[in-house]
């Protein structure tokens, strides 16, 4: 694609396409998840999204710039479809646990797209919702706009870093990923105690844990930590070296 983007007022094609359905950015960005997680980045060409779209190529110049436009939009779809789900109670920890999950199930969903989105910053409309309701959540919890901040930092890389990290051994092909699973099971659980202590005394936890992602206990490390975190700024912190205790009922002096 190039820089020939329509403005938005002139964009919706009026004829149907070949296959009888009308051109929209949303229908686009459905047709480019869909075939990412049936061909990998290859798929993100005109050429192929015209196919499928029974249009011709040039008719996605109304919608997006170039292919990498249309990947942020497919990033921030993604985004979407987790706040779209998602319902706050009011309880911070709770919906950040909630959203978590809700985010990196997302993801794992199309384990292609997220390979290539993770990493990106859309500046779109469902990224700005995400990134206001999660500051709107610590700093609606007590935190400090500074603490707040740095929690949310925390919180969407260890999200996404997750997501792309088990969106990559999804993506393998069937027997690579078999072969990955089966070397804990082979290998390891098969190292004698005389040479790797550590590892035969925890075998068959270490087994069952290294077969599933291991975001569900980061995420409650995270948050635990940040339970930690403000109970600290909430909490008075010790006087200084030297300074007198407050007598009750006394003014200083």
């Amino acid at each position: 694609m190039s820089e020939r983007v329509v403005p938005e007022e002139g964009r919706r094609r009026r004829r149907p396409t070949k296959q009888g359905t009308v051109l929209s950015e949303r229908l686009i960005v459905d047709t480019a998840l869909r075939l990412i997680g049936e061909h990998g980045a290859g798929a993100l060409t005109v050429r192929r999204l015209g196919a499928s779209l029974g249009a011709d190529p040039s008719a996605l110049y109304r919608y997006f710039r170039d292919t990498d436009d249309l990947l942020l939009a497919v990033a921030d779809e993604l985004i979407g479809r987790t706040l779209r789900r998602f319902r706050p109670t009011g309880a911070w920890r709770a919906d950040l646990r909630t959203l978590g999950l809700m985010m990196h199930a997302d993801y794992q969903a199309h384990p292609q797209a997220a390979l290539l989105t993770c990493a990106r910053v859309t500046g779109r409309a469902y990224e700005i919702q995400a990134v206001e309701t999660i500051l709107g959540i610590l700093r609606g919890a007590g935190f400090p706009d500074a603490e707040a901040v740095r929690v949310y930092h925390v919180f969407v890389d260890q999200t996404l870093s997750f997501a792309a990290l088990d969106a990559a051994t999804l993506a393998l092909p069937a027997g690579a990923r078999e072969a990955e699973e089966g070397a804990w099971r082979g290998t390891y659980a098969r190292l004698p105690a005389q040479s790797h202590p550590h590892i035969a005394a925890t075998a068959p936890v270490l087994v069952a844990e290294m077969g599933r992602s291991g975001y569900p206990a980061a995420l409650e490390m995270v948050l635990a930590a940040a339970q930690a975190r403000l109970g600290a700024v909430r909490s008075p912190g010790p006087p200084p070296p030297g300074a007198r205790a407050a007598v009750p009922g006394r003014g200083p002096g």
